[in-house]
């Protein structure tokens, strides 16, 4: 999900935006603010000249994290439901359908919880989704940079690796609990970071090929639905959580026509991506390091979904929210495929 809103609960980056925007727009006074959701809502909140920075950084350290446990430690895992290594690219059809499928049924299952017990059920469920996470990601991935560091001295591994799940289980308490009492953006920004980045290495390194290109493309089109279908979960979920302003004067359907006739755009001066884009950006691109074992095709993959993110935003001043993922993601897909092809011929 790729939005630009900003948060009810800080008043600072509320008078920071008001400021920027008025800066931007002070010879247009036809920009229309967007609405307020919720500060716990998983998204990276950046102004809208920075925007490849998160997604740099989970590259970058998704990708580091997927080499040393695939490459350096030789953890090599065929994920999913179906083993492609018996029934090939059928196999990763299969689970990709199942993944898509159970992520569908999951936000069905969110919308209606929301709706019997509110809003703030939300936190409960990013609260143990995010700490379990959190925990076991953190801990896989310690166990890795442990091992590789003492993989000759069994002993001070197992010992340190005892530790680890202490000072793991300590961590994500704390970070949780900050989630979801800071007010500061920096550090909610880090925590989504953080999260997005393990699942996307993490998956990176657990699906085979096949696997991934069918969960990240059943996903892409699954982003499209939600967002655009009128009964969509995601669509439904930011009506439910957004408190608008701007209809206090316009009404819905006059904001839309005059969004369509181009006498009114939304103000994209700050922007939000969801902890899901960055998770299936960095999955892709960990999965293009791993399984080609070249370095330059996986940085071609991120520049494209770069621009792909890009074009995605700029579709933002007509649209109060877009599905973040399928043009980033079809455009790294075809990269990393095309740039793998032509390296292996040359």
């Amino acid at each position: 999900m790729a939005e630009n809103s900003e948060s009810s609960e800080d008043i600072e980056l509320k008078t920071e935006r008001i400021k920027d925007s008025y800066e931007e727009n002070k010879s247009d006074d036809k920009v229309i603010q967007k609405d307020f959701i919720p500060h716990f809502f998983p998204t990276y909140r950046i102004k809208r000249k920075l925007y490849p920075f998160p997604i740099v950084v989970v590259v970058v350290i998704a990708g580091i994290l997927a080499y040393l446990t695939y490459i350096e430690a030789g953890v090599q895992i065929d994920g999913g439901y179906f083993s492609e290594s018996e029934l090939g690219a059928v196999g990763g059809l299969l689970n990709g359908l199942i993944y898509t499928t159970i992520a569908a049924f999951t936000a069905f299952i969110i919308i209606f919880l929301i709706k019997r017990k509110g809003i703030g059920i939300l936190m409960y469920i990013f609260g143990v989704g995010f700490g379990l996470v959190a925990f076991f990601q953190t801990w896989f991935f310690g166990e890795i940079i442990l091992y590789l560091i003492f993989y000759n001295n069994a002993n001070l591994f197992y010992l340190l690796d005892i530790e680890l799940i202490f000072f793991t289980a300590i961590f994500t308490i704390v970070m949780i609990y900050r989630y979801f009492t800071s007010k500061s953006i920096n550090t909610k920004n880090f925590i989504v970071l953080y999260i997005g980045l393990l699942i996307g290495a993490s998956m990176g390194v657990l699906m085979p090929l096949w696997t991934t290109l069918a969960i990240l493309i059943g996903i892409s089109c699954w982003d499209i639905f939600a967002v655009f279908y009128k009964h969509g979960p995601i669509k439904q979920l930011i009506d439910i959580a957004s408190q608008s302003n701007d209809e206090e004067v316009l009404s819905g359907e006059e904001i839309k026509g005059k969004i369509k006739s181009g006498e009114y755009a939304y103000d994209t001066s700050k922007l939000e991506i969801g902890i899901g884009d960055l998770a299936f950006y960095s999955m892709l691109t960990s999965s293009a390091l791993v399984q080609t074992n070249n370095l330059l095709v996986m940085v071609l993959t991120s520049i494209a979904i770069i621009i792909g993110t890009g074009i995605t935003i700029t579709g933002l001043k007509r649209n109060k929210i877009l599905p973040g993922l399928p043009i980033s993601i079809f455009l790294g897909i075809g990269t990393m495929l095309l740039s793998w092809y032509l390296f292996s011929i040359l």
